[in-house]
């Protein structure tokens, strides 16, 4: 037990709480997983508008530039990194109206809680397939 003095008060308080956290052998819950990485698809989708901006002043600008632009999109990266963009905003959308419906009262629960994030990791998985077919 610590003994703490509060203005005229002693409180006596229990020192459970741990002293050092050590991240790499915490095991998050699924959806505190979910949270962070909706997070980072944010984040992601917020850099890809300036490129994906920039890339259609590119094309927009003139033929020779249209032809750049395609050029720029042939490279197997740049197909890789568009289907990484769609994959980033469809999880972004998906998780956000998770998070909206979370909002209104709905799957605050642990169990629904923890299965409305595996439905929205299943709808993100058939929506990013469907992007690849798309881009390539």
């Amino acid at each position: 037990m610590l003994l703490i003095k509060l203005s005229e008060q002693n409180v006596k308080v229990k020192k459970s709480r741990p002293v050092n956290l050590d991240l790499q052998t915490m095991r998050f819950p699924l959806t505190a997983i979910a949270s962070i990485l909706h997070r980072v698809s944010g984040v992601i989708t917020f850099v890809a508008v300036a490129i994906l901006l920039w890339l259609l002043n590119l094309s927009l600008s003139s033929p020779k530039g249209f032809t750049s632009a395609v050029s720029i999109t042939d490279s197997g990266l740049v197909t890789l990194m568009l289907w990484g963009i769609l994959t980033a905003l469809f999880y972004h959308i998906v998780l956000g109206v998770r998070h909206l419906l979370m909002d209104l009262g709905y799957f605050e629960e642990m169990e629904t809680g923890l299965a409305s994030t595996k439905v929205s990791f299943v709808i993100v998985a058939i929506l990013s397939v469907f992007a690849g077919v798309l881009v390539w």
